[in-house]
């Protein structure tokens, strides 16, 4: 009964929030369907229009099995890692990542993944701190940026920000958490350029589909909690990372020929599951291409691609989307090899810094508790 009375507040809390984008959503595609086509306009793929509402249907049979003891002492000991590793200003991240804030954004989550929430819960402290350090870094016109800060590639931090800060307030509600995510979303519409993606710097320029990816995740969390995201947006977006697609089920890194990889392929399929397409014949051979990378716990099944964690990252919920033998095949393994790689102070290493290689396989190991939105089925 707790269980169906918690189920139906979550429905109830999704459909007021999401109520008003509906609505302006429905009457953008009233007023495109009612304007003339010019001659030689581009036929409109009706499958990528706005970003969808979480998957229906239950949590997926023995989800709550999957989460044995042993994953529960190796998340237990990996978040009070984390804990001890926050700076006074709140940040995550050490070496040349240290204040980063898609280290730190990635470390909320984390904890959020856990069932906490900014003030509340076991980790509620640091997810607060690392929310205002957020916060505070929220510039005027909308980017999420440490001033100062010298960094490769500034929209990876402002995407991984912008959806700590909607996931934060589909929690919340906070008014003045929902002002920044209304600026940051702005920003990432503003900088979208002419192919429909996005790419390192804020500017409407190039384009690839790591950076694209996270800005649709970012836009999917925004529009989830209630915050409008322009449909033209999302049908510029998804399509782009189409025209990315190989013959292979893989992704390519930007529209010209290139070579699939793991890592981007499994956030490929990500975000066209975010598009509400679960069934395509893309998500059929972007499925069957991930499942060669199935984790062995063998290193040289993992050299096999770079960028680990960022992989599982995105593989787990592409699976866990999924559903089925896919996801009950992909979490045993995924699970017992991260258990297997943890440090035995806690933490997981990455040549990025162990801050975000803690943060990311706890994420994974966490997929099955459904508390994040992003991931809620």
């Amino acid at each position: 009964m707790i269980e169906l009375k918690k189920s139906l507040m979550t429905a109830l809390i999704a459909a007021l929030a999401t109520a008003p984008i509906v609505a302006q959503e429905k009457a953008e595609t009233k007023a495109a369907a009612s304007a003339k086509p010019a001659a030689n306009a581009p036929k409109v793929d009706k499958e990528a229009g706005t970003f969808k509402d979480g998957k229906r249907g239950d949590v997926p049979e023995g989800a709550a099995e999957m989460v044995t003891p042993a994953v529960e002492r190796s998340v237990k000991q990996g978040l009070d890692w984390l804990v001890k590793q926050q700076t006074p200003d709140g940040a995550f991240g050490s070496g040349t990542y240290r204040g980063n804030l898609a280290v730190t954004s990635l470390a909320g989550l984390a904890f959020m993944a856990n069932g906490s929430s900014p003030g509340r819960g076991p980790y509620g402290v640091p997810i607060e701190r690392a929310l205002s350090f957020i916060m505070e870094n929220v510039q005027p016109g909308g980017f999420i940026a440490v001033r100062g800060e010298s960094t490769h590639g500034p929209m990876y931090s402002h995407g991984f920000a912008t959806l700590f800060l909607a996931e934060c307030y589909g929690m919340t509600r906070r008014a003045d958490i929902r002002e920044k995510v209304e600026k940051a979303v702005r920003l990432i519409v503003d900088c979208q350029n002419a192919e429909g993606g996005w790419r390192y710097q804020p500017q409407p320029r190039d384009a690839d589909t790591s950076v694209t990816i996270c800005q649709i995740n970012a836009l999917r969390a925004a529009r989830n909690a209630g915050i409008y995201v322009p449909k033209g947006t999302v049908e510029k977006c998804i399509k782009y990372v189409r025209e990315c697609q190989n013959p292979d089920g893989g992704f390519r890194y930007m529209t010209q020929q290139g070579a699939s990889q793991f890592p981007r392929s499994a956030a490929g399929v990500v975000a066209l599951q975010s598009a509400g397409i679960y069934d395509s014949k893309e998500i059929e051979e972007g499925i069957k291409y991930l499942k060669q990378f199935i984790p062995s716990g063998q290193a040289a099944n993992n050299q096999r691609y770079s960028h680990y964690f960022y992989g599982q990252y995105y593989a787990a919920q592409a699976m866990w989307l999924r559903g089925g033998a896919d996801w009950n095949q992909w979490y045993p393994a995924v699970r017992d090899e991260l258990i297997t790689k943890q440090n035995g102070q806690g933490f997981w290493s990455d040549h990025v810094c162990n801050e975000y290689g803690t943060a990311m396989a706890a994420i994974v190991l966490q997929v099955p508790n459904n508390f994040l939105p992003i991931f809620q089925r």
